[in-house]
Order: C-alpha cells, then sequence, then structure tokens
C-alpha cells in the first residue's frame, strides 16, 4: 500500500536527500587550481620576457600559449577533469574561454565540419564575444567623445 505524501513533504524528503555542498572546500580548490593556472601564465609571460620580446610580443604569447593549452587540454579530456575539481577557478581564465569553444566543437564534430565544428564551436563562447566587443566599442567611443 503506498502512502501520499503533501507536496511539502516532499520537498522535505527531496531536501533531505540532496547532498549539502562542501562551500569551503569548493572555493578553496577554486582558488588553488586558478591561482596555479595564473602561475603557468606568468611562467610563460617572464619566460618570454627573458628572451628579449617586449611587452606588447609578451602579452600576445602568453595569451595566445594559454588558449592553446585550454584548447589542447579539454581535445585530450584532462580540462573537464581540473573542472570536476575546480569549479569556477577553471572556468575564470583564458583557458576557460578556450574549453568553452573547443568542447562544443568536439560534441559536435559528427555533425560534420560546418554544421557541427562551425556552428557550435560558439555556442557558448558567442554571447561572450558579441557582448565583449559590443561594450569595447561602446566605451571606445565613449572615450573619444568625452576623452578629448
Amino acid at each position: 500500500m503506498k502512502t501520499k505524501m503533501s507536496s511539502k513533504q516532499y520537498e522535505r524528503y527531496i531536501k533531505d536527500k540532496v547532498p549539502k555542498p562542501a562551500y569551503l572546500k569548493n572555493c578553496i580548490s577554486a582558488f588553488i587550481v586558478g591561482g596555479l593556472i595564473c602561475d603557468v601564465a606568468q611562467f610563460i609571460s617572464n619566460t618570454s620576457k627573458n628572451y628579449g620580446y617586449n611587452q606588447e610580443a609578451v602579452s600576445s604569447i602568453t595569451a595566445t600559449s594559454m588558449v592553446f593549452l585550454g584548447a589542447f587540454l579539454t581535445g585530450i579530456g584532462i580540462y573537464d577533469r581540473i573542472g570536476k575539481h575546480a569549479g569556477a577557478g577553471s572556468i575564470v581564465p583564458i583557458t576557460g574561454f578556450a574549453n568553452s569553444m573547443v568542447s562544443p566543437a568536439m560534441e559536435f564534430k559528427r555533425e560534420g565540419f560546418v554544421f557541427g565544428v562551425g556552428a557550435k564551436m560558439f555556442v557558448l563562447a558567442g554571447p561572450v564575444l558579441v557582448y565583449g566587443i559590443s561594450t569595447s566599442i561602446i566605451i571606445g567611443l565613449i572615450y573619444y567623445v568625452f576623452g578629448k
């Protein structure tokens, strides 16, 4: 014989069964992994400076290297494992941007290069690019008008 639960009893039952997130542990993991990603970028930056590149070249080398590392680690399945343990610590740096572009492209590669990889690559990154570029244009116009 089945017993009926009221909606409040059911909500209480579900609330008791859902595991509680470990906020402190998650914050520490995000901080450590995000910091390690930034340490790798700083290492690339310092190494580039030691080879005599100017600041503009160092910035380009560092950004390009980090995007490559994020995409490469996503491609071989490591970045997703890092993300499971680090949470926001792995999505905030530039490597998270690379991951957000490569993951959908890999998922839909069976649909072909145009409708799969090409179309799905910007599913998550597209809004970031659109609003980022739009905001930079607006800020540039404001600076141009009021900066002179």
